[in-house]
Formats: structure tokens, C-alpha cells, sequence
């Protein structure tokens, strides 16, 4: 077999599995209910997942650390104002209303316990790909994922212990490792990868978003299966609590971005990151800090189900009314 034959096989490969990441991507939120049915189904086909959802996260986290370059931590600096603003509204807004919703309905300790690690997590990584479809401010919005995960080794073990100490015994360093864990080093790991292989990086990064997806969606299915029997007796009233906390979020940051006059694609970037959050942190920080408390992981996991819904159609909302302002723009000028 001649050299050229052995390129068009090799490309034709690399095109399949674009393919496959780009459907992946696209269709997510399907695949994860169908694992999650499945999970529900069959748990004892899925429980043993839950031992390698730390793993499953780094990998994830990883991808998101090789998409992460030197550059974007010195524009982090250019708009300071831009940066406190969000992650101020991502650590305050999504903490307060976990509490605030768990006093309201009288959530169960360790449900509380889990919205509460939801709201205190850093954006999720889904928030950019949201911000795109919305026709917001990317580039905004990978930089206040990127703050906000800064900030997540202090601020989220903090804000748990505060909000969680009187339900629960909270290890702050142990939150703290966990964190370094599964953010911080691999995060750490794909910006130094990206960095010294960012030629060879860029001709693959197609694999990341696809093994991250798949990450998140094994996540899911692991907490479902663990936590089956809980489901199908108070599912109802989590994802409840849940789409309502969401929802909120969003709200307030879009009502936030427009008291600061912000232009309509930051607008839609600032709300989409402060309602999406990286609930996969969630899940894992449940499992390896308080495993005592297993209803705690199950939150995260729904969450991570609703705010890909929820976002998505927000987005679809925000690009719609952008397309029709600039029509309405055009046809005035």
C-alpha cells in the first residue's frame, strides 16, 4: 500500500470521527436521556460508574484545558470590571437561590446539601457552547468559565461550608483537594499540552468536546443508576426545585448584564454562564466529600439534564430576537 493510500485512509478516519463528535455534541442531551432511561432501568448495569466519576471529570476538564490558551488569561486583565461582574453574579446569584429554595420547599438534608454544591460550582463548560447558539459573546464567555474556575478552589469550598456547615460536617481542604484534583491539574495539564503542542493539538481538538461529552453523559448515568429508587419517589420534586433554580439564574443574570447596560450579545453570555453550572464538579465533589449523604450527587446530576433544556432553548430564544433586530436595523437604515 503506497503512502498517499495510507493519507486517504487516515483522512478519511479523522472525518468519521468528526462526524461522530460533531452529532455527539449536537444531539447530547438526547444521549443523555437515553443512558439516564437506561440507567433507571437497568442501575446495577451502571452503579459501578460512580467509582470513576472523578476520572470522567479530569478527562473533561482536560479537554476543556486544551482549548484554554496563555493569551486568555492576559485578556482576562483588559476587562476587570467585566470579569468581577460575572463571577460576582455566578457566586452569589446561584448559592443564595440553592439556599433560598431548600428553606422554601423544605428539601430533605441531603438534597439541600446537593443544591447547594450545584450553586456554589463554577460555570460549566456548556455555557460556550450555549453563549455560540445564542450569537453571544463567546470569547466573554469562555473568559468568565475560565474566572470562575480560578476562583473555584477557594470560593466553592467556602461558600459550601458556610451555607452547608449547619446542615452537614464540611471539610473545607478536603473540598479544596478535590477541586485541585479534578479542575485545577488537568485543567492545569491541557493549557501546558496546548501550549507545547499547539500545532498537533489544533489538528485533533475536534476529540476533546467529544470525549468530554461523553464524560459528562457517563457522569449522569452513574449518579441515575446509584440513585434510582430515590428517583422514582422524589425525582419529581428535584427536578422541580431544579428547573426553577435554573431558570432563576438565567433571569437574574440577564437582568443584571441589562441594569449594567451591557450589549445584547454580552447580555446573553452573562445570563447563559450564571445559569449553567459545572455540575459534573458538583456530582464528584458529593461522592468523594460527603458519601454518607448519596441523595447529595443527585441534584448535579439532573441539573446537568435541565440546564442543557433549558439553555438551549433560551438560546435558541436570544438568537431569534438578535436576528431580529439586526433585520429591523437594516430595514431602517
Amino acid at each position: 500500500m503506497e503512502i498517499q493510500d495510507l493519507l486517504i485512509i487516515s483522512s478519511t478516519k479523522f472525518n468519521i470521527l468528526r462526524k461522530i463528535s460533531y452529532y455527539i455534541e449536537k444531539y447530547l442531551i438526547i444521549i443523555i436521556l437515553i443512558l439516564s432511561a437506561f440507567a433507571l432501568k437497568f442501575p446495577n448495569n451502571f452503579k459501578f460508574m460512580t467509582n470513576y466519576t472523578s476520572l470522567f471529570l479530569a478527562v473533561a476538564m482536560f479537554g476543556m484545558g486544551t482549548s484554554i490558551e496563555v493569551e486568555d488569561f492576559k485578556n482576562l486583565l483588559k476587562e476587570p470590571k467585566l470579569m468581577f461582574l460575572g463571577a460576582l453574579c455566578q457566586y452569589t446569584f446561584m448559592p443564595l437561590l440553592a439556599l433560598f429554595l431548600s428553606i422554601l420547599f423544605k428539601l430533605p438534608k441531603d438534597i439541600s446539601l446537593g443544591l447547594i454544591l450545584v450553586g456554589a460550582c463554577p460555570g460549566g463548560t456548556a455555557s460556550n457552547v450555549l453563549s455560540h447558539i445564542s450569537g453571544g459573546d463567546v470569547a466573554y464567555s469562555v473568559l468568565l468559565t475560565i474566572a470562575s474556575t480560578i476562583l473555584a478552589p477557594i470560593v466553592t469550598p467556602l461558600i459550601v461550608y458556610l451555607m452547608a456547615g449547619s446542615i452537614v460536617e464540611v471539610s473545607f481542604f478536603s473540598m479544596f483537594m478535590s477541586i485541585v484534583q479534578v479542575i485545577v491539574l488537568p485543567v492545569g495539564l491541557g493549557i501546558i499540552a496546548n501550549t507545547i503542542f499547539k500545532k498537533k493539538i489544533k489538528k485533533i481538538n475536534y476529540i476533546f468536546p467529544l470525549i468530554s461529552s461523553i464524560a459528562i453523559a457517563l457522569i449522569i448515568a452513574a449518579i441515575v443508576g446509584l440513585n434510582s429508587e430515590k428517583i422514582l419517589t422524589s425525582g419529581l420534586l428535584v427536578f422541580g426545585v431544579v428547573i426553577i433554580h435554573n431558570i432563576c439564574g438565567i433571569l437574574l443574570g440577564l437582568g443584571v448584564a441589562n441594569l449594567f447596560k451591557l450589549d445584547y450579545d454580552k447580555s446573553s453570555t452573562l445570563s447563559i454562564e450564571v445559569g449553567t453550572q459545572n455540575s459534573g464538579l458538583a456530582v464528584v465533589l458529593a461522592n468523594t466529600n460527603f458519601a454518607l449523604n448519596p441523595l447529595a450527587a443527585l441534584p448535579g446530576a439532573i441539573f446537568s439534564v435541565i440546564q442543557n433544556l433549558i439553555g438551549s432553548i433560551f438560546a435558541h430564544i436570544r438568537a431569534n430576537r438578535r436576528e431580529l433586530i439586526e433585520n429591523n436595523i437594516e430595514y431602517n437604515a
